[in-house]
């Protein structure tokens, strides 16, 4: 199926491009999303009669994306999770959740233009991309922690799991040095001489 791009679409082609494309991509995401048109001799010579002003909104939403990137890129948000012990949450985090979180943060995100690539299923740090614009793409950092306190922690470079750790050998090397000093105790107690309460020849000699 031939259709006439609208926008820049990755992979694929930019605006004004007539591709070859599945019936089902196009009807299902090109044609849907409004960023293509069957290529028909109307929809193609609408197009050209158009492009003028499809280039000049292009030109203004892609302003306005970069300067949303500026202030996105990079950025660190924090999603508070149940999980178990060993790390695993209980579900996934979706794209509603990251774009909700930067929304909340003064950021306008649509869960549309957040893209996961790996399921986030585990506490820890996760890089997710932001598509702001056909041409404008930016990255952030998802903090997924079980508290504040954990997120501080995992943006710090350790885990809830790692200082559990270092708490428990810290505990264990206290009560080996606690064993370590009674145990020096009780071996000066034994190295002192015992009290010899018998008489010596000498004593015995004067008493006579």
């Amino acid at each position: 199926m031939q259709v006439i791009l609208l926008e820049r679409v990755a992979k694929l082609g930019q605006m004004g491009d007539i591709v070859d494309v599945k019936p089902g991509f196009a009807r299902n995401y090109l044609l849907l999303q409004k960023k293509a048109l069957t290529a028909s001799k109307e929809n193609i010579e609408a197009f050209e009669d158009q492009k003028a002003q499809l280039e000049a909104r292009n030109l203004e939403s892609r302003k306005e994306a970069e300067s949303l990137a500026e202030r996105l890129d990079g950025e660190t948000f924090v999603v508070i999770r149940q999980a178990s012990d060993g790390g695993h949450l209980y579900g996934s985090v979706t794209t509603r959740d990251a774009a909700v979180t930067a929304t909340e943060a003064g950021y306008s995100i649509d869960r549309k233009q957040v893209l996961i690539r790996q399921p986030i299923k585990d506490l820890g740090l996760h890089e997710v991309e932001i598509h702001l614009h056909p041409e404008v793409s930016v990255a952030i950092t998802l903090n997924v922690a079980r508290s504040p306190e954990e997120a501080e922690l995992q943006a710090a470079g350790g885990t809830i799991q790692e200082r559990a750790a270092e708490e428990e050998a810290a505990a264990e090397f206290e009560i080996a040095e606690l064993f370590d000093d009674i145990g020096g105790s009780l071996s000066d107690d034994d190295a002192a001489p015992a009290r010899d309460d018998s008489e010596t020849p000498d004593e015995s000699a004067e008493q006579n």
